[in-house]
């Protein structure tokens, strides 16, 4: 009897720092179109989970302790999958304006991992992940879609990330 090999699914985090209070003016467009934005994942091929709170969004989730980081965490059938979804329709849109809501940051803020199907990552795993990729580059461990690897770990794989768009790391 053969051992089935286990499946896998990419989990992705990504986090923001706040330009101004979530509330406040210069924030609306980016509120406003969140529920469209979250239902458009939802609607992805692809798609498997993303965190919520009783909100039904993330932005009122700590992440690091820190009040004015956003987080955005999901899972996804793999890189192919939440690439599509990331560089196309509103999301697309939205990204293309982070820099009017978000602070720019040297530091990495997104990182992928690949998770057993089923598994639903929390904060604490994801804040684990994005440490460990800001000290050690990428690794199987914690990547970015720009050097990715593959489930089982056998190597990096590059990403096709349209230019201006991707990961800072």
């Amino acid at each position: 009897m053969t051992e089935a090999t286990p499946a896998y699914e990419l989990a992705e985090v990504n986090i923001a720092r706040l330009k101004t209070p979530i509330d406040s003016p210069q924030l609306k467009d980016f509120v406003d179109n969140l529920d469209s934005v979250n239902a458009d994942a939802e609607a992805a091929d692809g798609f498997v989970w993303r965190l919520v709170s009783e909100g039904g969004n993330a932005t009122d989730i700590s992440v690091f302790d820190d009040p004015w980081l956003i987080v955005n965490m999901s899972v996804w059938r793999n890189t192919d999958a939440l690439t599509a979804y990331m560089y196309q329709g509103r999301h697309r849109e939205m990204l293309a304006r982070r820099r009017e809501w978000f602070e720019q940051v040297r530091e990495a803020m997104v990182t992928l991992w690949w998770v057993p199907e089923g598994h639903r990552p929390t904060v604490a795993e994801a804040e684990t992940r994005l440490l460990h990729l800001r000290a050690h580059g990428p690794t199987p461990y914690a990547f970015t879609l720009r050097t990715s690897f593959p489930q089982q770990g056998a190597g990096p794989v590059p990403g096709d990330v349209p230019d201006g768009l991707g990961c800072s790391v």
